[in-house]
C-alpha cells in the first residue's frame, strides 16, 4: 500500500507559515499583502472558489478585495477595473476568476494585469520567465504539485517524470518546473501513443487531463510518486455523485509508492500557493526579500 500524500495537511502548514510571515511583514515594514479577486457572472463553482480564496486570505492576515461584475459586463469596463487595481498600492496580487463570458477576451484581460501582480502566473512575462529559468510568478496548481513532490521525495534531480496534459494552466508549467528541478521530463497528451507504457517508466507521474480514472493501476511503475490533479464528478447509484481524479485511485494506491487523493490532495495546495504568491508579490513590490521559509519549503 502506497503512502497517501495529504495535501490538506501540507496546505494547513503552509498557510500557518504564511500567516506568521504576514505578521512579521506588517510589524517590521508596515506592509499588509493585499489580494484582489474579480468574479464576472454568477457561476456557482466560481463563487465557491472566490469565497474560499477571500476567506483564506483574511485568515492569513491579508487584505482581501472582492469585485463582482455582471455576466454581461463590457470588456472595457473590466479592463478599466484592472487598470485601477494595477495602480492601487494596497493591492499586491490580482486574480481574475476564469472562465470569462464570451464577450471578454481572456488573453487580453490576463495581459492587462501587471506582471508583478499576476499571482496566477498567467501573464506572458511570467510564462516566459518560467520557460527561460528567470524569476517570476509561477502558476498556483503546478507550484502546489512541486511542493508536494519536494516534501515527499526531497531531491528530484535525475528522476524520470511524465506529465499527462499540456494545458497552459497545469501541464506546460508543470513540465517546466520539473525541468528546473533537473528531472528528465516527458509531456503526454490526448494524441500520445502507447501512453500506458510511458507511464510504467515514470518515477514521477503528474496527471492533469480531466478524464476520470484515465490512468489504470497497472499503468503505474511500482514505487512511483503519483500526483493526480484531476477533479471529475461522476454519477453514483444514490444520485449524489462523487469526485474522482484522473487516476484509478483504488487500484493505483496498491502499486504507487505515494499518491495524492481526490479530493484532499492537490486542491488545498492550489489556494495555499495563491497566498504564497501574494506574499511574495508584496515583498518584491516593496523591495524586500522573500522569506526563506516560503521559498525553500521549510514550513513543512
Amino acid at each position: 500500500m502506497g503512502e497517501i500524500i495529504d495535501g490538506k495537511r501540507y496546505a494547513e502548514r503552509l498557510r500557518a507559515e504564511i500567516g506568521r510571515q504576514v505578521v512579521r511583514l506588517r510589524e517590521r515594514h508596515m506592509v499588509t499583502p493585499g489580494l484582489a479577486v474579480i468574479l464576472v457572472g454568477e457561476d456557482p463553482a466560481s463563487q465557491v472558489y472566490v469565497r474560499n480564496k477571500a476567506r483564506q486570505a483574511r485568515e492569513a492576515g491579508m487584505a482581501s478585495f472582492e469585485h463582482r461584475l455582471p455576466y454581461g459586463v463590457p470588456q472595457d469596463k473590466l479592463l478599466a477595473l484592472i487598470e485601477r487595481l494595477n495602480a492601487d498600492p494596497a493591492v499586491h496580487g490580482i486574480l481574475v476568476q476564469l472562465p470569462l463570458p464570451p464577450q471578454v477576451d481572456a488573453g487580453r484581460v490576463i495581459a492587462a494585469i501587471r506582471p508583478d501582480k499576476d499571482i496566477d502566473g498567467f501573464h506572458p512575462a511570467n510564462v516566459g520567465a518560467l520557460v527561460t529559468g528567470r524569476a517570476g510568478i509561477v502558476p498556483c496548481t503546478p507550484l502546489g504539485c512541486l511542493m508536494l513532490l519536494r516534501r515527499h521525495l526531497g531531491e528530484l534531480a535525475g528522476r524520470r517524470a511524465l506529465v499527462i496534459g499540456r494545458s497552459n494552466i497545469v501541464g506546460k508549467p508543470m513540465a517546466n518546473l520539473l525541468l528546473r528541478e533537473d528531472c528528465t521530463v516527458t509531456v503526454a497528451h490526448s494524441q500520445t501513443r502507447e501512453l500506458a507504457e510511458m507511464c510504467r517508466r515514470a518515477d514521477i507521474l503528474v496527471v492533469a487531463v480531466g478524464r476520470p480514472r484515465l490512468v489504470a493501476g497497472d499503468w503505474i511503475k511500482p514505487g512511483a510518486t503519483v500526483i493526480d490533479v484531476g477533479i471529475n464528478r461522476i454519477d453514483t447509484p444514490d444520485g449524489k455523485g462523487r469526485l474522482v481524479g484522473d487516476v484509478a485511485f483504488d487500484a493505483a494506491v496498491s502499486v504507487a509508492g505515494a499518491i495524492t487523493p481526490v479530493p484532499g490532495g492537490v486542491g488545498p495546495m492550489t489556494i495555499a500557493s495563491l497566498l504564497r504568491n501574494t506574499l511574495e508579490a508584496a515583498c518584491r513590490q516593496h523591495g524586500l526579500a522573500v522569506p526563506d521559509r516560503i521559498v525553500d519549503g521549510a514550513w513543512a
